[in-house]
């Protein structure tokens, strides 16, 4: 049976205030029959004996009434509203929707290019962890030009707390116009746009039950009233509607929710990221780190470790350790790694430039002061060798360490190897052998086993 409850278009003007109903029995043990004939049972709750199953799909309703409603289209029918009087534990949730109807001169700053809309995506952007979707298409379906068309931003639960540290709930939010925006009087609602925040369900692998309403409710308006205050709208305006707009169904009589919503502060996040950037690179990075995120920060995309060694002629276990090196900065997984956000990107990107036009003026200067034959190509040599295996090579003193790193014995070269060819290459540079053979080998394994001992004992 399929109940549907609606106010007629002509009444309202805007969209269609209604819901479809549609309900089936259900008992324990029932069958259902498939398209080529076969019998399957239709699974019910453990415990379940009988009652009804009910879908039910609606728009522009507060999400409280709809039980209230149904109750009253079912006692219209002559169908028993008691049917209607227990929601099971297991009822769940698929869609829902919060919006507020902005004025069109005021909801630029949403979906500009600084905007929250944009910030959301930009700075909580990753290609290796979590999902985010940034669609900004400011042209209708007849190719009218209307900016802020379309624009909305996905992000899933992971991505959603990094936003706001109290919600879990994966949501797009979306500031969008009505196919007959462009036509529409200046004083017809549809004329103007929605903000809107949408519980996207796709989008994690929890289930939100209809006893979890109100939270449901609380993350939406509070999403709703954060981004409107990021993009510097008054939420709650002392006197009269302010930036908003009232239609058939919802009054501008806006007002802040009954506990302070969660603050967008995309402000502090970059902040958050740009110091973890300043840090690393404060610290120092080797040459297969810089390269590495030289090559993320220009490529972007889906890269993997092998892709990164081949272009800058690494051996791809050095590759590896050096990513692991800055996990802050990357996100690794799947055989593929990226930069944990475009911002970073963007900071990586520019520090990189800085440092590379740095080493060059130094190079220059170097270059008009000293002969460069004083530069040894053997020494070279050793230095090209110990940065392509990731090889760590310190002097204090009379001291020497030879620290390879974290050393897989499934990916990476065998211990012994390395030792004995950074040897040669030591020697072929003039250096004392001596003071290599009583260098300190060093390196780990994946596990947090590791091993230190003299040189000598693999030449």
């Amino acid at each position: 049976m399929r109940i549907k409850v609606s106010r007629r278009r002509d009444e309202d003007g805007v969209g269609q205030q209604q819901f479809v109903a549609h309900v089936t029995p259900r008992w324990n043990g029932m069958e259902g029959e498939k398209q080529n004939g076969q019998h399957v049972e239709i699974p019910v709750p453990d415990g379940f004996h009988e009652g009804v199953n009910v879908r039910v799909q609606g728009a522009n309703i507060e999400f409280e009434r709809y039980l209230v409603l149904l109750q009253l289209a079912a006692d219209a029918l002559d169908v028993n509203a008691y049917y209607f009087d227990d929601v099971h534990p297991f009822s769940n949730i698929q869609d829902a929707e919060r919006y507020v109807r902005v004025h069109r001169d005021s909801s630029g700053p949403i979906h500009a290019r600084d905007g929250p809309l944009v910030g959301l995506a930009h700075v909580l952007e990753s290609d290796r962890d979590g999902y985010r979707k940034l669609v900004q298409n400011d042209a209708d379906e007849h190719g009218n030009k209307l900016p802020g068309y379309y624009h909305t931003v996905t992000l899933d639960a992971n991505r959603i707390g990094e936003a706001w540290p109290n919600h879990d709930l994966p949501k797009e939010v979306k500031h969008y116009y009505a196919r007959e925006a462009v036509q529409a009087d200046p004083d017809d609602p549809l004329a103007h746009p929605k903000l809107g925040a949408s519980y996207q369900v796709s989008r994690w692998d929890d289930t939100l039950r209809w006893s979890d309403l109100e939270r449901l409710n609380r993350e939406l308006e509070e999403t709703v009233h954060s981004v409107l205050e990021n993009a510097g709208l008054d939420s709650a305006p002392q006197r009269g509607g302010g930036a908003f707009v009232e239609d058939a169904y919802f009054k501008a009589d806006v007002h802040k929710p009954a506990t302070a919503p969660t603050t967008l502060d995309l402000a502090s996040i970059k902040q958050e990221q740009k110091s973890v950037v300043i840090e690393y690179l404060s610290d120092g990075l080797t040459d297969v780190q810089l390269e590495s995120l030289e090559t993320l920060a220009t490529d972007g995309g889906q890269v993997s470790p092998d892709d990164i060694a081949d272009e800058h002629g690494r051996h791809v276990g050095s590759v590896r350790r050096a990513l692991r090196g800055i996990e802050e900065l990357v996100d690794r997984g799947y055989g593929e790694v990226g930069l944990r956000s475009d911002y970073i990107g963007q900071m990586v990107y520019q520090a990189i430039a800085d440092a590379r036009d740095a080493v060059k003026n130094a190079a220059k200067t170097v270059a008009d002061t000293v002969e460069t034959d004083r530069v040894g190509e053997s020494w070279a040599k050793f230095q090209a060798f110990c940065d392509r295996y990731g090889i760590d090579f310190r002097r204090r003193g009379d001291d020497a360490t030879l620290d390879l790193g974290t050393n897989d014995p499934d990916d990476d070269p065998n211990v012994s190897f390395l030792v004995r060819r950074a040897y040669r290459l030591w020697q072929d540079a003039n250096q004392d052998p001596a003071r290599f053979r009583a260098a300190t080998v060093s390196y780990r394994r994946p596990h947090g086993t590791g091993s230190s001992y003299p040189a000598f004992r693999e030449l």
